[in-house]
C-alpha cells in the first residue's frame, strides 16, 4: 500500500509562466553520464501520454496565456548530488527524486503528476535515521549548505538566457555600465572582500584596479577555466549549468579594467562547458548583451571561448596566456604582471570561473551584505568537490568560516569503508587544495575553513577539492600519488621542478618498496623545501604541500616504511605483511577458498592463519571477508 507523506501538490496555475508544473532532470555530467538524457527524454513521451501538454522552452512558456493543463521539462545543470543522479526535481514543491531511470518515468508522471502522490522508493533515505526527505531542503547532504554560484545551476536551463533574465540575469551589468565608474566598480569590489576562487585568493578589486590604471586602448580579460586538479569539477559544472552568470560576470570586469575583449579558456576534456558557453556567448551576441554600445552606452566588449589542451600548468595565468597565443605553455617570470603585460603584451586581468559568477551576485545584494556572508578576511561562499571515503559525495558550496567537522560528518555524512559503509571514528585525514595543497588530521577538524587559517597550517583552499580518506589509507602511498601527477604535469622549463619533482618521486618509490633509508626522509625534506622555495610558478611552489604535509602530521607512518619496513594498511604491496586478527575471525572459510596460492589455513569456527612465505598480497582474502578480519594487505 502506498505511504502518503506531507507534502502538498498543488494545481499549476496561470497567473505566471513561474507558477507552472515543472519537471526538471539534472542533465550535469554525471547525471548525463547515467542516462539523464534518456530519463529527459522519456519524460516528454510521458506527459503527452498523460493528456497534458508539454513545453520545452522558457520563452514559449511566457506566451502562454493558460498553464493549468501544461507542464514545462528542463534540464538543468548539476544540482551537487551527483552519486544520486540521475536527479529528478519537480516544482514548484521541491520534489526530488533520486537515481531515477527512465523505466522509473511512467510512474512518476502516473502517480506524482496525475494522482497527486510521492513515489517514495524514489525519495532520498537518510541512513542515519531511515527518513525518508521527499524535498531538497529536507537532505542532510543540502541542509548546511549555502548555495549561491550554484543556486541556478541546478534551476534553470542553461541554453535559455530568457530563463536568466528571470532571474535577475545581466540587471547587475546593466546597473554597472549605466550608473558606476569603473573606479567605483573596483571600489565596489574590494568593499565586497572577494578574493580569486582559483587558489591564490588574491583580492579580485585590488587585480581589476591594478589593470584598470594600465594605459592603452586594448585590454583583455579572460576567464580561467583550465580546472586541472584530479577530482575537482565545480567551475566545469558553472559553465555547464550557468554560463550565463560567468559571462555577466566577465561582463563587469570588462568595464571594470576597461577591456574590450574577452576570452573564457576552457580544457578540451570539459566538451559540455565548452558547448555550452559557447552557445551562451552566441546568445548573448543575439540578444546585445555582448558587443557593440551595451545598455546604451558607449562601452563595447566582446569575447570567444578557447579551449585548451588539458595541461594542468595552463591553470597558472602565464601559462595560460602562452596557450592562447598558440604557444607551448609554459610559465614566465613575474614581474611583468599580466595586469601590466599580459595577453599579446597587453594589461590583461584573468579570473578563475566561479570568482567571475560571483560577481553579479555582489552586486545584486551590495557589497555590505555579501561581506556579511563568511568570515571577516574570506567573505562569500566557496564551492568544494567533495569525495573520497565519504558516505555523500558531489558538489557542495559553503560559507567561508564552515569547519571541516561539519562539511564531513554533516554535509558528507561521515567516513566510509572500502566498501561503503559508515565508519566510526574511521576519518584520518582530508586533502584540500589538489595537487598543490596539503593533508589535514584530526586535529584541523574544527578549524574554520578560510584564506588565513589554512596557511597557517601548511594548507590552501586551493579550487576546492576535497578528498577524504579513512584509517586504512596510506599517506605515504597518498603523497606518491599526488606527486606522480604534478611530475606528470610539470611543463619542464625550470629545473627545480622538473628535476626536483622526479626526485622527490623517486624517493616516494624507494620508501614504498622498502629500498629507504634512514637518510631519505631527511633529504626528502630537505628537496621538498628547495622545490618549494625555487620554483619558478604556482606549480613547482605547490608540488612539494602534500609531501611535507604528510611528513609533518603523519611522520610515524612514514618510519615504519623506512624502519621497520612495513605498511600499517598493505597498500604499499612490498611492505604489506597481511594477518588475521583472532578476535574478529569467525572461521568461515571464505578467505581460503578466496587465496589462488594456499597461503591460508584453518579449521572449519577456528581462527585462520595466512602463511607469509606462500602469501602473493593479493588482497584477495580482505575483499572476501565480511568481519575485517584481514588486515596488512588492501
Amino acid at each position: 500500500m502506498h505511504e502518503q507523506l506531507s507534502v502538498e501538490i498543488k494545481t499549476p496555475g496561470t497567473q505566471s509562466p513561474e507558477s507552472v508544473r515543472k519537471v526538471i532532470v539534472c542533465a550535469g555530467t554525471a547525471c548525463r553520464a547515467n542516462g539523464a538524457m534518456k530519463v529527459y527524454e522519456t519524460f516528454v513521451l510521458e506527459i503527452k501520454k498523460a493528456g497534458f501538454e508539454v513545453v520545452e522552452s522558457f520563452k514559449e512558456t511566457l506566451s502562454k496565456k493558460d498553464l493549468s493543463n501544461t507542464y514545462r521539462t528542463s534540464k538543468s545543470g548539476c544540482q551537487g548530488f551527483c552519486q544520486m543522479g540521475p536527479l529528478v526535481t519537480v516544482e514548484p514543491e521541491g520534489i526530488l527524486y533520486v537515481r531515477v531511470k527512465a523505466d522509473d518515468v511512467p510512474e512518476i508522471v502516473g502517480r506524482t503528476l496525475v494522482k497527486k502522490e510521492l513515489v517514495d522508493r524514489l525519495l532520498y533515505t537518510d541512513p542515519a535515521t531511515r527518513v525518508k526527505c521527499p524535498k531538497q531542503s529536507e537532505i542532510p547532504f543540502y541542509k548546511k549548505q549555502t548555495r549561491s554560484v550554484l543556486k541556478l545551476c541546478g534551476a534553470i536551463d542553461p541554453e535559455s538566457i530568457d530563463e536568466y533574465f528571470a532571474h535577475q540575469g545581466y540587471e547587475s551589468a546593466k546597473r554597472v555600465l549605466t550608473t558606476m565608474t569603473s573606479e567605483q566598480v573596483c571600489q565596489e569590489m574590494l568593499a565586497a572582500g572577494l578574493r580569486g576562487r582559483g587558489g591564490g585568493g588574491f583580492p579580485t578589486g585590488k587585480k581589476w584596479d591594478l589593470t584598470r590604471v594600465q594605459p592603452g586602448p586594448l585590454k583583455y580579460l579572460i576567464c580561467n577555466g583550465d580546472e586541472g586538479d584530479p577530482g575537482a569539477f565545480m567551475d566545469r559544472s558553472v559553465m555547464e549549468g550557468n554560463p550565463h552568470s560567468v559571462l555577466e560576470g566577465m561582463l563587469i570586469g570588462a568595464y571594470a579594467i576597461g577591456a574590450s575583449e574577452g576570452i573564457v579558456y576552457v580544457r578540451a576534456e570539459y566538451p559540455l562547458a565548452v558547448e555550452n558557453m559557447r552557445k551562451a556567448v552566441a546568445c548573448a551576441q543575439k540578444v546585445g548583451m555582448l558587443g557593440k554600445g551595451l545598455f546604451g552606452t558607449n562601452f563595447n566588449f566582446d569575447c570567444k571561448v578557447v579551449e585548451g589542451a588539458g595541461a594542468f600548468v595552463c591553470g597558472e595565468e602565464t601559462a595560460l596566456m602562452a596557450s592562447v597565443e598558440g604557444c607551448r605553455g609554459m610559465p614566465r617570470p613575474k614581474p611583468p604582471f599580466p595586469a601590466q603585460q599580459g595577453l599579446w603584451g597587453k594589461p590583461t586581468a584573468i579570473n578563475n570561473v566561479e570568482t567571475l559568477a560571483s560577481v553579479p551576485l555582489i552586486f545584486q545584494m551590495g557589497p555590505a551584505e555579501f561581506r556579511k556572508i563568511g568570515v571577516a578576511n574570506s567573505s562569500g561562499t566557496k564551492t568544494f568537490a567533495l569525495t573520497g571515503h565519504v558516505a555523500n559525495t558531489g558538489l557542495i558550496e559553503v560559507p567561508f568560516g564552515m569547519t571541516l567537522r561539519e562539511i564531513i560528518f554533516d554535509i558528507g555524512g561521515g567516513v566510509t569503508d572500502a566498501k561503503g559503509k559508515i565508519m566510526k571514528d574511521g576519518f584520518k585525514a582530508v586533502q584540500i587544495g589538489g595537487p598543490s595543497g596539503g593533508c589535514l588530521t584530526a586535529e584541523h577538524l574544527d578549524l574554520p575553513l578560510e584564506y588565513e587559517s589554512l596557511r597557517k597550517v601548511g594548507a590552501m583552499i586551493g579550487s576546492g577539492g576535497l578528498v577524504v580518506v579513512n584509517r586504512d589509507t596510506c599517506m605515504v602511498s597518498m603523497a606518491r600519488y599526488f606527486m606522480q601527477f604534478t611530475q606528470n604535469e610539470s611543463c619542464g622549463k625550470c629545473v627545480l621542478c622538473r628535476e626536483g619533482t622526479s626526485q622527490m618521486l623517486s624517493l616516494l618509490d624507494d620508501i614504498t618498496e622498502g629500498r629507504a633509508t634512514a637518510e631519505t626522509l631527511d633529504l626528502m625534506k630537505e628537496l621538498a623545501e628547495v622545490v618549494q622555495k625555487g620554483s619558478l610558478c604556482g606549480l613547482g611552489k605547490t608540488a612539494p604541500s602534500p609531501v611535507l604535509s604528510t611528513m609533518r602530521y603523519f611522520r610515524e607512518e612514514y618510519e615504519r616504511h623506512v624502519h621497520d619496513k612495513w605498511c600499517p594498511t598493505g597498500e604499499c604491496k612490498a611492505l604489506a605483511r597481511p594477518e588475521i586478527v583472532a578476535e574478529k575471525c569467525r572461521g568461515c572459510g571464505m578467505c581460503l577458498k578466496a587465496c589462488p596460492v594456499s597461503a591460508i589455513t584453518g579449521e572449519k569456527k577456528q581462527v585462520h592463519t595466512i602463511n607469509a612465505a606462500l602469501c602473493i598480497k593479493c588482497g584477495a582474502c580482505a575483499q572476501t571477508c565480511k568481519f575485517n578480519a584481514v588486515v596488512g594487505v588492501s
